[in-house]
């Protein structure tokens, strides 16, 4: 059984919901950003999402966009990305999942990342602009690593496509709650709960929710209806001002 499944069902047991945290690597350094990863990882986060810095972003809002820039500029890369991982699982068991665009992953070599994604302590990977129809190439030689597969699910999927989408879910399904790009939101969407009832209906894997929760009432209520949460953009602005560790506490304060 992989780390996330494995972190899945210990919470389950424990009657609890998971917090996943997102944090960019190399921002606003490599040194800094693994800090900021152990903080969060220490203080509340049960699943960490390390992501990739791209300098083409499509889904990413203000605040991810300029953490990837900020990193960018460092000249952070991938090898670099995952021997920051490799020292991180030294000292954690949470899952760790890679959150990347295509790109950096296939100018890397699908076998090389994988390979190197699987030693250093990476479960699974996050391909936000890879269409369910272009990737079965990665999931195979993903699957030979023993890598999850996170599906993407968005409020402007069909229950057909969603339905072939989830064939094959594995780890989690990510449900994307708003139409747009990560970033905070005044408030969540009053159709959340049937939007998630509707999907649940469709898979047995956990379902996290994410993309606009900034705030710990709303971290209460995204995980009323879901397995898991997903903070991104807010955690990124709590780095940046020095305030991750009383930020995630209270998150999963608000959740447990």
């Amino acid at each position: 059984m992989n780390r996330i499944t494995a972190k899945f069902e210990e919470l389950k047991k424990q009657g609890r919901k998971a917090l996943i945290g997102y944090l960019t690597a190399g921002d606003p350094d490599l040194k800094t950003s693994a800090q900021f990863m152990r903080a969060a990882l220490a203080n509340g986060v049960d699943i960490l999402e390390i992501g990739v810095p791209f300098s083409d972003p499509t889904a990413d809002g203000p605040a991810i966009q300029a953490a990837g820039q900020r990193a960018l500029k460092t000249g952070v890369n991938l090898r670099q990305i995952l021997d920051m991982a490799g020292k991180l699982r030294r000292s954690f068991d949470n899952p760790f999942i890679l959150f990347s665009y295509l790109n950096p992953l296939f100018s890397y070599g699908y076998e090389k990342i994988c390979a190197e994604a699987a030693r250093k302590g990476i479960d699974g990977l996050l391909v936000v602009d890879l269409p369910f129809e272009e990737a079965e190439e990665l999931r195979g030689v993903m699957r030979r690593h023993n890598l999850t597969f996170i599906q993407l699910i968005a409020p402007t999927t069909s229950p057909q496509r969603a339905l072939k989408l989830l064939k094959d879910a594995d780890g989690f399904v990510y449900y994307i709650m708003v139409k747009g790009v990560t970033g905070r939101r005044s408030r969540l969407s009053s159709g959340l709960n049937a939007q998630l009832a509707k999907l649940r209906s469709l898979t047995n894997a956990p379902l996290a929710a994410g993309f606009g929760i900034s705030n710990a009432a709303q971290a209460r209520m995204a995980a009323r209806h879901a397995d898991a949460i997903v903070v991104g953009s807010a955690l990124v602005e709590a780095a940046r001002k020095n305030r991750l560790r009383a930020y995630v506490r209270a998150l999963a304060k608000a959740m447990h």
